[in-house]
C-alpha cells in the first residue's frame, strides 16, 4: 500500500510504501506530480519503504510507465529503505532520469527528509 506523507514543501511528493504496491497505488500520485508540474516546478520525490515487498505486475508496469513519462520532470529522489535490493533499485534508476537519486537506510529517514528539501 502507498501512503501519502505530508512534508509541507510545494514541490515534494512524499510517500511511504508497505507491503505490495499495485496499479491503484501508483495512480494515487499522478495528481500530486501533475500539480507540481503545472506550477512549472520539477518534482522531488521522497519514497520511504518499510516492510515493502515490491510491486505486483500491474503495479510495476504502471510505475515503469510513470517513471518513463516523467523521467525529465524529477529533480531529486530520496529512496529510504531497509533492504539491500532497495538500494539496488535506486542505483538501477539513475541512468533513466536526470534526477539526483540517493538511497538512505530507514534509521536515516530524517537526514533523507532534509536532503530532499535542499
Amino acid at each position: 500500500m502507498l501512503h501519502i506523507i505530508e512534508l509541507e514543501e510545494k514541490n515534494i511528493v512524499a510517500t511511504k510504501a508497505t507491503g505490495t504496491l499495485g496499479k491503484e497505488d501508483i495512480e494515487k500520485i499522478y495528481p500530486l506530480i501533475h500539480a507540481i508540474l503545472d506550477k512549472g516546478m520539477k518534482v522531488r520525490w521522497y519514497f520511504e519503504m518499510e516492510d515493502f515487498t515490491g510491486w505486483d505486475f500491474p503495479g510495476l508496469w504502471e510505475d515503469l510507465k510513470m517513471d518513463t513519462a516523467h523521467a525529465k520532470d524529477y529533480e531529486k529522489i530520496a529512496m529510504v529503505g531497509e533492504k539491500k535490493w532497495q538500494d539496488w533499485i535506486a542505483q538501477f534508476m539513475k541512468p533513466f532520469t536526470n534526477a539526483e537519486i540517493n538511497y538512505f537506510d530507514l534509521e536515516n529517514r530524517e537526514i533523507a527528509k532534509q536532503w530532499i528539501k535542499k
